[in-house]
């Protein structure tokens, strides 16, 4: 491996984890890639994702040699190579000792906001399909190898300060902060998963984070249960958020 810098952001679903995509995107120092675990995981649960043919068929299916590739070479021998993951991909049966090649950092969002628009998707999601205990995992390897604490950022705060929340994160990961990276062209990128048509049609119309807008759709009683599993994993990664 090189000195290049590979930026793992690991999310939960129905965050802003694609806006940042586009945000780190806009960066000439920069490749970026889209969910690469997401076929192997597919493969493993064979859950009927929307256009899951589509992702089997164009996206590595191994993880050994998904691993390969963000360890690797840095495509277009770019320095820093930012990586959206979805944490619950991180199925149990992949190895962990790949991450120690990893910068990480962490994006959040309030269970309570998040859990109503999964459900859309995932009429009856488990606490596993929400990636928090995944990303409490990854904390915890993180600081037990490294003892050092990554940054976590959350979705409310980088959508009311976005220069603020990006530029911290910057900062903490040694990197100049980029102006280009408060905004960007609409449209669909190279480098986008073939899930996009079924999920990115927001972010294709976006040119910048949208405005924090609460949500006021209530919680259905069916998930106040899994709300409550939720909480303690987000309030201890919310806890170490970047400005707290």
């Amino acid at each position: 491996m090189s000195d290049s810098l590979r930026l793992a952001m690991w999310s939960g679903p129905r965050n802003i984890s694609t806006a940042m995509l586009r945000s780190w995107g806009e960066r000439a120092d920069t490749f970026v890639c889209d969910e690469p675990l997401y076929a192997h995981y597919l493969r493993a649960t064979g859950l009927p994702h929307p256009g899951a043919d589509e992702v089997l068929a164009a996206q590595e299916n191994d993880w050994r040699k998904v691993v390969a590739g963000l360890t690797g070479p840095v495509p277009g021998d770019r320095p820093v190579f930012y990586q959206k993951h979805m944490a619950h991909h991180l199925l149990p049966q992949i190895a962990r000792d790949w991450l120690d090649g990893l910068t990480h950092a962490f994006l959040i969002r309030d269970p309570s906001e998040m859990l109503p628009s999964l459900a859309r998707n995932i009429p009856e999601p488990r606490l596993e399909d929400t990636g928090l205990p995944q990303q409490v995992e990854i904390l915890d390897w993180v600081q037990s190898r490294t003892g050092t604490t990554p940054p976590v950022l959350d979705s409310k705060h980088v959508l009311t300060d976005p220069r603020g929340q990006l530029g911290a994160l910057c900062e903490s990961v040694g990197l100049p902060f980029d102006e280009g990276m408060l905004s960007w062209p609409p449209g669909r990128r190279e480098t986008d998963g073939v899930w996009a048509p079924y999920w990115y049609d927001a972010v294709e119309r976006s040119t910048s984070f949208a405005p924090y807008a609460p949500k006021t759709e209530p919680l259905p009683d069916h998930l106040a249960a899994l709300l409550e599993e939720c909480r303690p994993h987000y309030e201890r990664l919310y806890a170490l958020r970047l400005g707290s």
